[in-house]
């Protein structure tokens, strides 16, 4: 009996990570939920945003107070929070971007 806990805890520990970074299309990223999205870098439109595309649709990612760290035509994956604010458009403040080499960008959480 111990055997069988301790084996269905494991299994529950290992899928975990795989759930809570599944890849949300950026069409179905909802407002005011925390989303892992993937694409490519559409457009830079300023310092500090830029626009992700895929195939469902594309997405404002806002990376403020720091510089864009990714280049037009490049693949990234980005987790944030969907912005609840239900005038303007869908935009996501970015809290990590991993670019296609595996490296992981962290950004400040300070969107005044």
């Amino acid at each position: 009996m111990k055997f069988l806990a301790t084996a269905a805890m494991l299994a529950v520990l290992s899928t975990t990570p795989a759930m809570a970074n599944a890849v949300t299309p950026i069409a179905e990223a909802q407002r005011g939920t925390m989303v892992t999205v993937q694409g490519t870098v559409e457009r830079i439109t300023d310092e500090d945003e830029f626009r992700l595309a895929d195939a469902s649709g594309s997405i404002r990612i806002y990376v403020g107070p720091n510089w864009v760290p990714a280049d037009v035509g490049e693949a990234v994956i980005v987790e944030g929070l969907v912005d609840d604010n239900l005038i303007g458009p869908r935009e996501i403040y970015a809290r990590s971007l991993t670019r296609a080499d595996g490296s992981v960008i962290t950004f400040e959480r300070r969107y005044d």
